[in-house]
C-alpha cells in the first residue's frame, strides 16, 4: 500500500471516531423530551409507589463505571429537595425490560411526576443543570435565606 494512502486512511479514521466521539459527548446526560408514557405503581421492579413531587429512577447494570457516581449525585439531589425520591433498577439480569424501555445505555434516568408520568429521560449520568431545570417545574428549589 502506498505510504501516502495509508496516512489518509488512518487520519480519515482518527477523524471520524473524533466526531462520533464528540456528538456522543454532547448528546449524552441531556434530557430528552418523554413521550409521556406512564407507569403504574409496581410496574418498575422494587417501586410501589411516586413521590409527591418527582421520583428519579435509575437503570443501572453491574459493569455500568458510572453508575455508582450517578447515584450518589441523585440521593444527594432527593436529599436536598423535599418531595424526590431516588429508586434505582438493576438491569443486569433484566434484558426484557431494558428492551421494552427502549434503554440503550446505563446509566439512564426516567423522572416520573407524582402519578407516574414520564415526565423526562436521560441517557448517561444527567447533567446537573438540565436535571434541576426538570425538577424546577416539579418541585421548586429550596429557597437559602442566608
Amino acid at each position: 500500500m502506498d505510504p501516502v494512502l495509508a496516512v489518509i486512511v488512518v487520519a480519515g479514521v482518527v477523524l471520524l471516531a473524533a466526531i462520533l466521539g464528540a456528538v456522543w459527548r454532547a448528546t449524552s446526560g441531556r434530557a430528552r423530551k418523554a413521550d409521556g408514557e406512564s407507569f403504574a405503581p409496581g410496574e418498575l421492579p422494587g417501586l410501589a409507589g411516586f413521590a409527591p413531587g418527582a421520583t428519579l429512577v435509575q437503570f443501572s447494570t453491574e459493569f455500568c463505571a458510572t453508575c455508582p457516581g450517578t447515584r450518589r449525585y441523585l440521593q444527594q439531589v432527593a436529599g436536598e429537595r423535599g418531595g424526590v425520591v431516588h429508586h434505582d433498577v438493576d438491569l443486569t439480569h433484566r434484558p426484557e425490560l431494558a428492551k421494552r424501555l427502549r434503554i440503550l445505555q446505563t446509566p439512564t434516568v426516567f423522572v416520573l411526576d407524582r402519578g407516574g408520568r414520564l415526565v423526562s429521560r436521560f441517557g448517561g449520568a444527567p447533567r446537573r443543570d438540565e436535571l434541576a431545570a426538570v425538577l424546577d417545574r416539579l418541585v421548586p428549589a429550596p429557597e437559602w435565606n442566608l
